[in-house]
């Protein structure tokens, strides 16, 4: 099912828009992530699509096909919530098998379709038990083949391993995606966890205030990301950030200037930006062509690295080091990165000044 969502508007006091002007396709068989803060819309967003609330301007296209009037039960589509929703009173199985039951799917069908849904997330045999007899991840599974047992185009899960513990998190996630593959089915996810959409999803739509900021792979949101609220939002440990300035077209961070790469970065006006780098890039024992003092502040060892918190003037930076090498709380230490890493954003507007890929021809055919 190819989902659509064209000039999407909605509110609910007729003030302000909770939703303003979203667009978003979601591919048949995709599975995307709405990422963002609590109140950012995204839960809103999801509800729309799936018919609970309506847009107040705008269409949703499922297939080409506009289903703003068509009510949930008419649209095909599977929910997982946070909560689960499970019937306490009824066993596993009556709780996969309900769905088929309110469309009077006939009792042995229903049955087969439910066991077969409870085999594909692995709870085939605790079919007996209630809810109130599993544990966490296993009301979970119970939820998610409740979700897929009526076959849906579309399944869509509202924050599913919110309530899960670390351990769990990673298990269900890894069950959400092998499913997903094995069903080649439609999903969208709601969640504020970077680390899930991140592993989860195939495209990530970064909301913030009602609005799509950025929609990308994974991978370009974490190596491009288009402003400075998705490079603050993405990224475990997150991105280190400093104040600087572009003057002469050179950038003034931490008391230095630094040319840098033209084609790379739109250094023709002079503005107050904030640079920022990935802790993975910062150097300690190897050299960078822009380098840094600072303060250690805390280190923190997570068996394989070390994290170093070091204060260069009033900002903070974290980054990693081999577990071999010391640190001494207090001290006065030298860093450095390659300023290919770096990421350049208006200070003002809070748009990249990172240069789009294949630009540098353009730029040296008009001498810049």
């Amino acid at each position: 099912m190819r989902i659509e969502l064209k000039n999407i508007y909605k509110s609910f006091d007729k003030k302000t828009n909770t939703i303003e002007n979203l667009n978003l396709t979601v591919e048949d068989g995709e599975f995307t992530a709405l990422l963002g803060p609590s109140g950012c819309g995204k839960t809103t967003t999801m509800l729309m699509i799936a018919g609970i609330y309506k847009p107040d301007a705008g269409e949703i296209r499922f297939n080409g096909q506009n289903v703003n009037a068509l009510e949930p039960k008419d649209r095909n589509i599977g929910m997982v919530f946070q909560s689960y929703a499970l019937y306490p009173h009824m066993t596993v199985l009556e709780n996969i098998a309900f769905p088929l039951k309110q469309k009077k799917v006939p009792k042995k069908e229903r049955i087969e379709r439910a066991k077969k849904a409870a085999e594909m997330v692995k709870l085939d045999g605790l079919l007996d038990r209630r809810p109130g007899e599993l544990s966490g991840g296993q009301q979970q599974r119970v939820a998610l083949a409740r979700a897929i047992v009526k076959q849906p185009k579309v399944l869509l899960l509202d924050e599913p391993l919110s309530n899960l513990d670390a351990r769990l998190k990673i298990e269900m996630r890894a069950e959400i995606a092998r499913i997903q593959k094995e069903l080649g089915i439609t999903t969208i996810l709601v969640t504020h966890d970077q680390e899930e959409a991140m592993t989860l999803a195939d495209r990530i739509a970064v909301m913030k205030d009602g609005r799509i900021i950025q929609y990308d792979t994974p991978a370009e949101l974490y190596k491009n990301p288009k402003n400075y609220f998705v490079a603050q939002f993405i990224g475990t440990p997150p991105m280190n950030f400093i104040k600087g300035r572009i003057a002469d077209q050179q950038l003034q961070i931490a008391g230095k200037s630094y040319f840098l790469n033209r084609s790379e970065f739109d250094l023709t006006e002079d503005r107050e930006v904030i640079a920022g780098v990935r802790p993975h890039e910062i150097q300690f024992d190897r050299g960078g062509d822009i380098r840094m003092k600072g303060t250690v502040e805390l280190v923190e060892t997570v068996g394989y690295a070390k994290i170093v918190n070091v204060k260069v003037e009033e900002e903070h930076f974290r980054f990693f080091a081999n577990t071999a090498t010391s640190f001494l709380y207090g001290s006065e230490i030298e860093f450095s990165f390659p300023s290919a890493s770096l990421h350049l954003f208006d200070a003002r507007t809070g748009a990249s000044l990172k240069r789009e890929a294949g630009k540098e021809k353009e730029l040296e055919a008009i001498g810049l």
